[in-house]
């Protein structure tokens, strides 16, 4: 057994999550949350001697595909809430059970509230709690979102989840280590704080929403607080209670297409999406195409914009890295991938469209602002318009005819706009380099917060 039972962290910048490995001793490791793709667990265990014994699942999640099941693959034991009912072998617990890792301890404890069938799991070295995987139950800063099962409970399990902090968590040693899966960046919660870990008596004395005091206090600010979300969140539940499929060793590869082989594709319904950056996008994109620049938030965005169910064909540059691509696509669930444009752009003889690009101190005439709600009330261009990029597929028709400038807090979610306008037919589109911060340290003109 390990002296100091403390896991390894490892973050996903770009949906805002944590798994962990933990060193459970004798060459062994356990997991708690992993995504899809298991390389990175494999290669940290690789690393450190061990082998991956056990896979933990604090809850069903909605914003990723889990990976236990591919991990299960290569010999590992799924533990998952009883309550969950997935559909592929692993062993369910209920609150208090444990399971003896061999020297250290993991006992369930119902938390209900992120979702029904939430567990946090309790780390036990003897008899001494060494650390808590609270999952969605309790952040660093926050409490994950109570509204991703169905409108109607969205309030009930705001509720449990007050209970599940009074009752389960907070009753815990405040020096106790606490390790949640949600984090900064996450569409299940809106952390303030990039730290990742946390402790009970730094959350007793510093977390907002524990600073309620009563259940109807908490219940307000947690509601009040909760934003928009991916609608893909609405799908993955499911995909993981019935157990994702298994790729094995090898993620599969995106087949190259040619210009005639793409047009075939896209006349059939497939969607196009043009993952290049900004700058190669506005210079000459194909018509029509979504643009979404790979980065650590492209699996965001492509699942709040892209039909889960129609082939996507994506369009790289040759310094791009269509591997991660795949992976970023597939730990949100989408699988038809049906290729990438071999020699991107470079073989396309059609026609192109193209968008002007404006630094953001130099922005002028109509703006619309397409950030999440919270980041246009906390500052905004005075007089800049504002529609969710996430909403803007529906919203669009609201925006009007004539020249507009688009702004996010870089660039890229402008672009992914202006290329959605631009498909629905507005033309004289510019997107700002830069944000809103860039205008005002330009201008030296304050911005203008609320809505």
């Amino acid at each position: 057994m390990p002296a100091d039972p403390r896991p390894m962290v490892m973050v996903d910048e770009g949906l805002g999550n944590s798994a962990y490995l933990l060193d459970l001793g004798g060459g062994r490791a356990l997991v708690i949350d992993p995504e899809r793709d298991p390389a990175p667990y494999l290669a940290a265990a690789e690393r450190l001697g061990l082998v991956i014994a056990y896979a933990a699942e604090t809850h069903l999640h909605a914003d990723f595909v889990s990976g236990s099941r591919e991990l299960a693959a290569r010999g590992a034991r799924v533990i998952a809430s009883a309550a969950g009912g997935l559909e592929f072998p692993h062993r369910g617990l209920g609150d208090g059970h444990e399971v003896d890792l061999g020297g250290l301890t993991l006992r369930a404890l119902a938390t209900p509230g992120h979702t029904p069938e939430h567990l946090a799991y309790l780390l036990l070295d003897g008899t001494r709690p060494a650390g808590l995987f609270s999952g969605g139950s309790l952040l660093v800063g926050a409490v994950a979102r109570t509204d991703l099962i169905a409108p109607d409970q969205t309030e009930a399990l705001a509720r449990a989840l007050w209970r599940s902090l009074h009752e389960r968590v907070l009753t815990l040693p405040e020096d106790l280590a606490v390790y949640p899966t949600h984090g900064a960046g996450s569409f299940c919660a809106a952390p303030a704080s990039a730290e990742r870990t946390t402790t009970i008596g730094r959350e007793k004395a510093a977390n907002p929403l524990l600073a309620a005091d009563s259940e109807d206090a908490f219940v307000t600010a947690l509601l009040a607080g909760l934003g928009t979300y991916p609608p893909y969140f609405r799908r993955l539940r499911e995909v993981n209670r019935r157990g994702p499929a298994v790729y094995g060793p090898e993620l599969p590869q995106l087949p190259a297409l040619t210009a005639d082989e793409v047009r075939r594709l896209l006349a059939a319904g497939a969607s196009l999406i043009d993952a290049r950056p900004v700058a190669a996008f506005a210079a000459g994109h194909i018509p029509g195409a979504l643009s979404i620049p790979l980065r650590d938030a492209f699996a965001t965005w492509l699942g709040w914009l892209a039909e889960p169910g129609q082939p996507l064909v994506f369009v790289l540059d040759d310094t791009q890295d269509g591997a991660g691509l795949v992976r970023q696509a597939l730990k949100i669930g989408y699988e038809n991938l049906a290729g990438e444009l071999a020699g991107g752009m470079s073989a396309w003889a059609g026609p192109t469209g193209h968008v002007g690009l404006v630094p953001a101190g130099q922005v002028s005439g109509r703006v619309l602002d397409v950030r999440q709600d919270a980041e246009y009330g906390a500052g905004h261009i005075p007089g800049a318009a504002h529609v969710e990029l996430g909403a803007l597929a529906g919203d669009g028709a609201r925006v009007g005819p004539g020249p507009l400038t688009l702004i996010c807090g870089h660039g890229e979610r402008a672009m992914t706009a202006a290329s959605l306008l631009a498909a629905a037919g507005h033309g004289d589109l510019t997107v700002a380099v830069g944000g809103p911060d860039d205008w005002a340290a330009a201008t030296g003109r304050p911005l203008q917060a609320g809505r």
